[in-house]
Order: structure tokens, then C-alpha cells, then sequence
């Protein structure tokens, strides 16, 4: 894709942002959310965070900031993927953030367009190779969700796989969540692409749309919410999100699809602003990294760095990685495919 259309949407996701923001589709966190108040005004001193993390990360990396003296000296303010990324693209360095924690691909198309990241100065012994302006907190996998109370009611068979899903017998009982809005999604696209191949990925998909009807959602949440809730049967979602509905005794269980447990990273990167850096950012940033794993691998269990491990009885079957790296592009091919697969 040339740096023309890129622009131009990423000029279109931060308009939408500037739009939703009064609805409240950004939200702030802090320490000391108090002196921040709710129109996102911060002292020199603190801070700033973007982030699209989800609510137990950003707990996480809270508690670890906090716990080594960083309390009251930082604000969180969270955002939606593609919100966050329109911001990346278009605002470059004039970003307000200090700091940011987003989907890695993302912060990769971003340095690539405005050379926005500093080095990180402190090590980072991943157990893959990263950009060197980036440190991964996070790797969250996909799984088909399931309300196994609508399941018995409804007479309805447990799926094995995402082709399952486009199954007539599952119609109006289905959530799944709209790739152009959020990268919850991407993790059942590649899933599909992966074990059938463009054509048939979107041949499957379209019968997965149809039987979700109303319920393509655009926030990577709400399958498993509709779940929980009753109003579908089964949806797909980030695995972390279902284990946990389980493990809190909700009538939620999760499979691993056939066709593979696919992830993506988020990572924290840090503005590089000049003069006008804030030297805190980098220590924070260090912080989280050193501080803030254990807690975050309770909820994301795959092991990212050297010398970590994950219980076996959060493991994924099937973990499996896109036979080409994740960029931005091959994001936007995967929405084109989804868009054409839409009844």
C-alpha cells in the first residue's frame, strides 16, 4: 500500500476517533486519575501512556509501575486498536503520549512511515527477535467461545473448528467481531487463510457472517459478552478472556480451533520527542518490562522471554504463526477478503 492511501486512512480513523471521543470511546487510568480529571490534562511531570491494552494488562503494568515508585506519575489513556494506529500514523512525534503499548504491527508500520520510536536502552532478551524500539508485554491467542447452557438447550453440537462456525445448523446463534475494526478478529482470518487459502477463507467467512447476522461485532469483547449474556451460543474471542469467564464459574467453556490458536503481540515503544522526551517514559517503559511479566503472563500465559515458561494447563492445542510476517499491508489484505466475504 503507498504512503498516499496510508494516510489517508489513517487520516480517517483519527477523524472517527475525534468523532467517538465525546461518546467516551477513550478512557483514562492513572495512579492519581484524580490530578489528571477527566479531560486528559496532565502536569510537565507526568507521564503520558496511549494504549490499546486490555483491561487486565493495563492493571498489570499499573500495579508495576506503582509498586517501584512511579505512583501518581503517569496517566493511562486507552483507545481502541484502530483508533490508536489512525493516531500513529497521522500524528507522528506530535502525538500527546510519551509512551504507547499497541499491537506491534502497528507500531512497526508507524516507525516505518515517521520514524517515531527511540531505541529502547535497556536489554530485551526476547526469545524472538523484535525491532529494537520495541519490547513485547503481551501475546494474546484466538478461541471459539461456547455457552455450553445454549449449546444443551439448543440441541447444538460443540464446534472443533472455525469452519463450524458457517455451519447453517449454528444460524442466529454466532458472534464474531468485524476485522476493519478490530485485530481480535485478524486472529480467526488468519486462521482461515492459513489452512484453506484466500478463496475458500472467504467462502467460509461469508457463511459465518450470515449465520452471525446482526452479531458482527466491532469491539473484539463482545462475542464473549454475548455469550456470557445469553444472547448467542458461540463467538470467537481472545482465548485469555474466556479462560478467565470459566475459571470465574459462568457457563463459558473455550476450544482451541483445528485450524490453530494464532497471536499477536503488543508491545511498548517510547516517542522519540527530541528534547521535549520525557526522560521517564524509558524507565517506565523498563519497568513494565521487568516488573509487570509475571503479572500479565497470569492472563496472557505465552512465554515471550528468556527464562519464562507458561503452565501446561493454560496452553494452548493448536499454537501456530502466519506463514508471512504481520504488517500492516497484509492487515489491510486480510480486511479487503473480510469486506468481499460480507453477504
Amino acid at each position: 500500500m503507498n504512503l498516499k492511501k496510508l494516510l489517508a486512512l489513517g487520516l480517517s480513523l483519527t477523524m472517527a476517533t475525534a468523532l467517538l471521543a465525546g461518546c467516551g470511546s477513550t478512557n483514562d487510568t492513572s495512579a492519581d486519575a484524580g490530578s489528571a480529571g477527566e479531560s486528559g490534562d496532565t502536569s510537565a511531570e507526568q507521564v503520558v501512556i496511549y494504549s490499546n491494552a486490555d483491561e487486565e494488562a493495563i492493571t498489570a503494568m499499573e500495579n508495576a509501575l506503582d509498586s517501584n515508585g512511579y505512583e501518581g506519575q503517569y496517566v493511562f489513556q486507552t483507545f481502541g486498536t484502530s483508533e490508536l494506529g489512525g493516531r500513529l500514523l497521522v500524528e507522528g512525534t506530535n502525538l500527546e503520549a510519551d509512551m504507547v503499548t499497541m499491537s506491534t504491527f502497528y507500531l512497526q508500520s508507524a516507525q516505518d512511515q515517521n520514524d517515531m520510536f527511540l531505541p529502547l536502552t535497556f536489554d530485551v532478551n526476547t526469545l524472538e527477535e523484535v525491532p529494537d524500539y520495541t519490547a513485547p508485554i503481551t501475546s494474546q491467542e484466538g478461541a471459539i467461545i461456547v455457552n455450553t447452557e445454549m449449546l444443551a438447550e439448543n440441541n447444538l453440537p460443540m464446534p472443533t473448528c472455525l469452519k463450524d462456525l458457517a455451519d447453517p445448523a449454528y444460524a442466529g446463534f454466532v458472534a464474531v467481531t468485524d476485522v476493519q475494526s478490530s485485530s481480535t478478529a485478524w486472529l480467526l482470518m488468519q486462521a482461515l487463510v492459513s489452512e484453506y487459502g484466500e478463496e475458500e477463507a472467504q467462502n467460509i467467512l461469508h457463511d459465518i457472517y450470515v449465520n452471525a447476522g446482526d452479531h458482527v461485532e466491532s469491539s473484539g469483547s463482545a462475542p464473549l459478552q454475548l455469550c456470557e449474556a445469553g444472547e448467542v451460543a458461540v463467538g470467537f474471542g481472545l482465548r485469555h478472556q474466556a479462560v478467565a469467564a470459566k475459571n470465574d464459574g459462568l457457563p463459558i467453556d473455550y476450544v482451541d480451533p483445528t485450524e490453530g490458536n494464532f497471536s499477536l503481540t503488543e508491545s511498548v515503544a517510547v516517542l522519540d520527542k527530541g528534547d521535549a522526551t520525557n526522560p521517564l517514559a524509558m524507565e517506565m517503559a523498563q519497568c513494565i518490562i521487568e516488573n509487570g511479566r509475571a503479572e500479565l503472563q497470569q492472563n496472557y500465559p505465552n512465554p515471550l522471554y528468556e527464562g519464562e515458561s507458561s503452565d501446561n494447563a493454560n496452553k494452548s492445542a493448536y499454537p501456530k504463526t502466519f506463514s508471512e510476517p504481520l504488517t500492516f499491508e497484509l492487515y489491510e489484505h486480510h480486511i479487503e477478503i473480510s469486506e468481499a466475504a460480507k453477504p
